[in-house]
């Protein structure tokens, strides 16, 4: 099993809507890409100054089937044209989880 987690910092323009809207087309990609084997989408509470914006976390059975996920075209239009009009800051890690 594989876990992806990516984290992301938003331009203060990412308002509630957009940060819907972003979770939305995110969430929309389960029934697209069966290879996702679970996915969560969550906002930051605020808690603490500089964090992250929004945490995204998928899981796969093995590194072919991320590969299906991450290189999908409606994962990759998500990205070009809900996120990155709006991205300041993006990190990822990808692991093992067997």
């Amino acid at each position: 099993m594989l876990r992806h987690i990516v984290l992301l910092t938003l331009s203060v323009d990412a308002d509630d809507d957009v940060l819907s809207e972003i979770s939305d087309a995110l969430y929309a990609l389960l029934p697209v890409i069966p290879e996702i084997e679970s996915y969560s989408v969550e906002r930051d509470l605020g808690l603490a100054e500089g964090n992250s914006t929004l945490a995204i976390v998928g899981e796969f059975a093995d590194e072919a089937a991320y590969r299906v996920y991450a290189e999908h075209p409606v994962h990759l239009d998500v990205i070009a044209s809900k996120i990155k009009p709006f991205v300041v800051a993006r990190s990822a890690v990808q692991v093992n989880l067997d």
